[in-house]
């Protein structure tokens, strides 16, 4: 059983940064798969982002590409998301997940995830 609790999220002026924070209780966090999705009002969530537990791999959405970074910290417990040249369009509810199974396209990725937190809101205004 893995706990995650976001933060980070708040209102921020287009071209600028926020970074989010997951923070995972529970054990093996090590093992666990980690991703960013968001969900924005009247759409459907998406995934944004996964990192692997083995190697650090990352992965992310064409949409967000050169302007986000996830990272992991797994003596900390804690998986960041560094949201760079933020737009409009990147406003959301923001969720962190941890599942054993991250693959395929973006819009597979949650099929793999097993844990989910509240999320934490970001709004970007122009």
């Amino acid at each position: 059983q893995v706990q995650l609790v976001e933060s980070g999220g708040g209102l921020v002026q287009a071209g600028g940064s926020l970074r989010l924070s997951c923070a995972a209780s529970g054990r093996a966090f090590n093992l666990y798969h980690m991703g960013w999705f968001r969900q924005a009002p009247g759409k459907e969530r998406e995934g944004v982002s996964c990192i692997s537990s083995s190697d650090g791999n990352a992965r992310y959405v064409d949409s967000v590409k050169g302007r986000f970074t996830i990272s992991r910290d797994n003596a900390k417990n804690t998986v960041y998301l560094q949201m760079n040249s933020l737009k409009p369009e990147d406003t959301a509810v923001y969720y962190c997940a941890a599942g054993w199974t991250v693959g395929g396209p973006p819009e597979d990725w949650e099929h793999g995830m097993s844990y989910w937190g509240k999320g934490t809101p970001v709004t970007v205004s122009s």
